[in-house]
């Protein structure tokens, strides 16, 4: 049987960020699981849609997740980024 998760890897991005926002590419690809491409397609992904914002710090990126933003599917649309966030990731989020 295949493994399946109930959120998606766009989510555990998030999770990571939220919970270390100077975390890089290789370290959020490495705890997601997956490739540091896809990685950075995704964290491309979350920044153009308004869900991430990125500062440059130096010569590293640093993320702010953007907690009032709505979740993107129509049956959780009512619900915010925050709240999954406080749901699902490490207090104090």
């Amino acid at each position: 049987m295949a493994e399946w998760t109930f959120l998606t890897n766009h989510s555990h991005v998030l999770v990571c960020l939220a919970d270390d926002p100077d975390l890089r590419i290789r370290d959020i690809a490495e705890r997601v699981g997956i490739t540091e491409r896809a990685t950075q397609r995704i964290v491309a992904e979350l920044t153009a849609s308004g869900y991430l914002e990125k500062h440059r710090d130096g010569r590293r990126n640093r993320y702010t997740v953007v907690l009032d933003r709505p979740l993107r599917h129509p049956v959780e649309g009512t619900h915010t980024i925050g709240e999954l966030l406080r749901a699902v990731a490490a207090p104090g989020i």
